[in-house]
């Protein structure tokens, strides 16, 4: 008799796993079904990726102290006090007409062109662009 009830218990056990395996493989399964048919939109078009496509900037690098307007007191060109400011902690800038914008990466390449005007390659994030290349602007 006791024996009966253990191999019941056990029965019971493996009849609940396997249920219990299941149901899960039936969510994971909707799950994916789901997220597969998330990528299309309501048109039948697939969505367009969120991720931001590298753009094209042009203006002057300097840094984020000085902005446009490097002091004439300092008696420094704009090159050299623009790597001065940058050495000194300030970060490289894109000033394009009103509007600057903060540089992150591509540090040599910004150093070497420092108060020229250039044309940049990256990401604009807010009022930072990830930049990707710089070259001379033409």
């Amino acid at each position: 008799m006791k024996i009966m009830k253990v191999r019941f218990w056990i029965e019971m056990a493996a009849a609940a796993s396997a249920i219990a395996c299941l149901l899960a493989f039936f969510l994971a399964t909707r799950g994916a079904a789901a997220g597969a048919g998330a990528a299309k939109s309501e048109s039948g078009q697939p969505a367009r990726s969120s991720a931001v496509q590298p753009q094209a900037y042009e203006g002057v690098i300097t840094d984020t102290h000085c902005g446009a307007k490097h002091s004439a007191a300092v008696g420094m060109a704009a090159a050299d006090c623009t790597r001065v400011c940058v050495h000194s902690g300030e970060s490289f800038a894109l000033v394009d007409g009103d509007k600057t914008y903060t540089l992150q990466g591509e540090e040599g390449a910004l150093k070497r062109v420092a108060g020229q005007r250039v044309k940049i390659v990256g990401t604009l994030n807010g009022d930072t662009i990830s930049v990707a290349s710089v070259a001379a602007a033409s």
